[in-house]
């Protein structure tokens, strides 16, 4: 089954769900504040995906960042920094048998499409 990750109020990711719907897609819905994640989930997108692709930088988390969280960033710290602040996470994430799909962006859309569909 399609697993999305993301925030509940997050509009993109209510977007997202609700396209999930229209097209007929089973999905089940993981926000990552409440229902949390691990460093190993992180590590897992980022490997798929790549933790650049991964990493939110246009947020209001990333801008709240102290100078030092935010220089010389690379993976490890990339990980770590995203694994304790969900909200640094590019959403949705969209996983299915290995396969991550980051964002929502129409070319997503038919990544996400062609995940679903094997």
């Amino acid at each position: 089954m399609l697993t999305i990750y993301g925030l509940k109020n997050c509009d993109t990711c209510r977007k997202a769900r609700s396209w999930l719907k229209e097209q007929g897609i089973d999905h089940e819905f993981h926000d990552v504040r409440a229902d949390g994640i691990t460093v190993t989930d992180v590590q897992r997108w980022a490997n798929a995906a790549g933790w650049e692709k991964l990493l939110n930088r246009r947020g209001t988390t990333w801008r709240g960042l102290s100078d030092t969280d935010k220089e010389a960033v690379d993976e490890a710290k990339a990980v770590s920094l995203m694994s304790e602040n969900p909200a640094l996470i590019k959403r949705p994430v969209f996983e299915q048998a290995g396969k991550v799909v980051v964002g929502f962006t129409a070319d997503d859309q038919q990544d996400v499409s062609r995940l679903v569909d094997g």
